[in-house]
């Protein structure tokens, strides 16, 4: 049985006295397993990092972003084996393993430009002969903690920026997927990257806990369930440390009337069930308002889902694959036997699917819920499956309170003709990223991700111009070099 190891100081390493099972989601077999990083094995890593930190902090910033020139262009020429492994231990389709990637790569092509970023300021005769100016300097070792549900994309939304702004960093990938990580860190080597700038240790909470508790490690950033991430954020700032960590969602589309509605179905049908629904900015409440409204919807819903095939990674021509674990299909499934339990209609049921060939992989079918209310266990909890309910309400104004209501804020879209109904929404809607006919309001590279209230602990978001602002401290220097022969009295009055 093949052990998935380390990536420590530019070797591949493996403790293999705690190991886990990594399964195949669309066999349900065991691929291949995972060791688990003892405190030794974490401290390990965070050593190398340090070691490597004063000479890459002093590397020249045309150098770095150097380096994720030729990261780019790695990850490119070795895209399908890497959406391969994102199939093979995520179960993750190819087509959707190529898109998450694809938006990785463009986080690697912002920190590219880095040297334009970290320029800093300058003032020139502040005061008499005084010029000021402040400069973004590393903060050290740096972290992430990255979930299964984007093995290659989430951890590119941290490290490469981090890196490009000079400091090193230790990544602690799930431990469920973790082979693509592992060999795209392994690219980071082959384009020169000096040996500890880069460490990957596979674990679990002790893994975690290390990092989190370590003083060397001077910032973590988290993407997970909200419930870890406020244990994420709590711990790492009662240790001192920088923290961003991103949690769950419950991510609502509102329809109104006048929406053009075939093409908020279409719309709909990816952001509800691609990935299986396991994206944090995946749509799992549609409110539409009105009945006439929900009763199209869920007609045309119906029809459009009978196309939908799910299976296993490699076949294109499959909409979703399974989720990640037996565990999780039955927590899934749990789900809507909840809802139905408590009243809601299930209008279309994938509860039973089967894939032919993958009997005992760990599939859920596509699933569409009539008359939920916010009271039930369903709506107010995240499912992370493929499953959409549809809320019933009357006006826009209610369908909106609803949303601000709810714990999570991270991402929500509108579906409408109107453009004062859009405004208004995107005006007034308590949540992070806002969509106007578009289901999936993903910022690109450039701009910053993030949601609000329980989606999100901390003050600065992920990647974009916040991630240099999350990697670097501001230095400010004042300096004055007097004239030949020219010294001051003493002044006792505060320099003004």
């Amino acid at each position: 049985m093949t052990i998935v190891g380390h990536f420590i100081n530019g070797e591949a390493r493996s403790d293999s006295e705690r190991t886990q099972d990594v399964y195949n989601p669309s066999t349900g077999e065991v691929s291949k397993q995972v060791a688990l990083a003892s405190k030794e094995t974490v401290e390990e890593a965070i050593a190398a990092a340090q070691a490597a930190f004063p000479a890459w902090r002093n590397t020249p910033v045309g150098k770095r972003a150097a380096v994720m020139f030729r990261f780019k262009a790695l990850l490119e020429q070795n895209a399908d084996k890497i959406c391969q492994l994102i199939g093979d231990e995520h179960g993750k389709i190819c087509h959707d393993a190529a898109g998450e990637l694809q938006r990785g790569i463009e986080n690697v092509e912002y920190a590219c430009g880095v040297g334009e970023l970290l320029k800093g300021e300058h003032s020139k005769n502040a005061g008499p002969q005084i010029d000021s100016w402040s400069e973004f300097q590393p903060l050290g070792v740096v972290t992430g903690i990255t979930p299964f549900n984007f093995p290659a994309m989430v951890p590119l939304w941290m490290y490469p920026m981090a890196i490009a702004c000079g400091n090193t960093f230790v990544l602690k990938p799930s431990e469920r997927d973790p082979s693509s990580t592992l060999f795209i860190a392994s690219l980071l080597k082959e384009a020169g990257l000096p040996d500890g700038v880069m460490n990957v240790v596979n674990g679990d909470k002790v893994a975690v806990d290390t990092l989190l508790e370590d003083k060397r490690v001077q910032a973590v950033s988290f993407v997970g369930s909200t419930h870890i991430a406020e244990y994420i954020y709590t711990t790492a700032t009662a240790n001192g440390k920088r923290c961003q960590a991103l949690g769950g969602a419950k991510n609502h589309a509102i329809v109104m009337p006048d929406a053009d509605l075939d093409n908020a179905v279409n719309q709909l049908l990816g952001a509800a069930f691609g990935s299986s629904g396991e994206r944090c900015m995946a749509l799992s409440v549609a409110v539409a308002v009105g009945d006439a409204t929900a009763d199209a919807l869920i007609t045309k819903m119906s029809e459009g889902m009978k196309a939908l095939k799910a299976g296993e990674a490699s076949d294109k021509s499959n909409d979703f694959g399974p989720v990640i674990t037996r565990a999780h299909q039955q927590k899934v499934v749990g789900y809507i036997d909840s809802a139905e339990k408590d009243g809601a209609t299930i209008a279309v049921d994938g509860r039973e699917v089967s894939v032919s060939g993958y009997e005992d992989g760990f599939f859920v079918g596509a699933t569409l819920i009539d008359n939920v209310t916010t009271d039930m266990v369903s709506y107010k909890e995240e499912i992370f499956g493929p499953v959409l309910q549809v809320i019933r309400v009357d006006t826009m104004e209610e369908a909106m309170a609803l949303i601000n209501e709810h714990e999570y804020g991270n991402g929500t879209c509108i579906f409408t003709r109107d453009g004062e109904a859009a405004r208004y929404f995107s005006d007034n809607i308590q949540v992070g990223m806002v969509g106007i006919n578009v289901p999936l309001p993903v910022p690109v590279s450039y701009q910053s991700f993030g949601g609000w209230k329980r989606s999100l602990f901390g003050d600065l978001y992920a990647y974009g111009p916040d991630a240099v602002k999350f990697y670097t401290r501001r230095k400010t220097i004042t300096q004055r070099w007097p004239s030949s022969g020219v010294r001051e009295g003493v002044n006792f009055s505060f320099p003004s």
